[in-house]
């Protein structure tokens, strides 16, 4: 037995540093594993981000574009992360909106500007035509 005694020792000795260093492997590797994953899911959000947060003006048209003198049309407008919205010429009142229309009426062929604008002084622009025919 006291023979076999420094080989048991050698034994447990060598299982342990073989656990201690399985144990530390799969620690690292979890661990880097877990910082590429916050980095990919930040890198998410700050895309996501930017897409929401910046100022534009997503659609913006007429419906029909060309009318009859008389005739009514459908003036539509579409923001992302606008705190003002003005429509030139003013024909009613507009706001910020993901989606809105108005029904306008112009007596002659008329140039409609929307501007939108966030709280920081930038400004987006788009321009549309309605056509009156005679």
């Amino acid at each position: 037995m006291r023979r076999v005694l420094p080989f048991l020792w050698i034994a447990v000795l060598i299982a342990l540093v073989y656990n201690g260093v399985v144990f530390y492997s799969r620690w690292s590797s979890n661990r880097e594993a877990q910082r590429k994953l916050a980095e990919k899911q930040a890198e998410e959000a700050r895309r996501t981000l930017d897409l929401l947060g910046t100022l534009k003006i997503s659609d913006f048209y007429a419906v029909p574009p060309r009318i009859e003198r008389g005739g009514r049309t459908r003036l539509c407008y579409a923001t992302i992360s606008a705190k003002t919205v003005r429509l030139d010429p003013p024909v009613a009142p507009v706001w910020p909106a993901s989606g809105r229309c108005l029904e306008i009426s112009p007596r002659r062929t008329t140039v409609y500007t929307l501007v939108a604008e966030d709280g920081s002084g930038h400004s987006v622009t788009r321009s549309l035509t309605i056509t009156v025919g005679q």
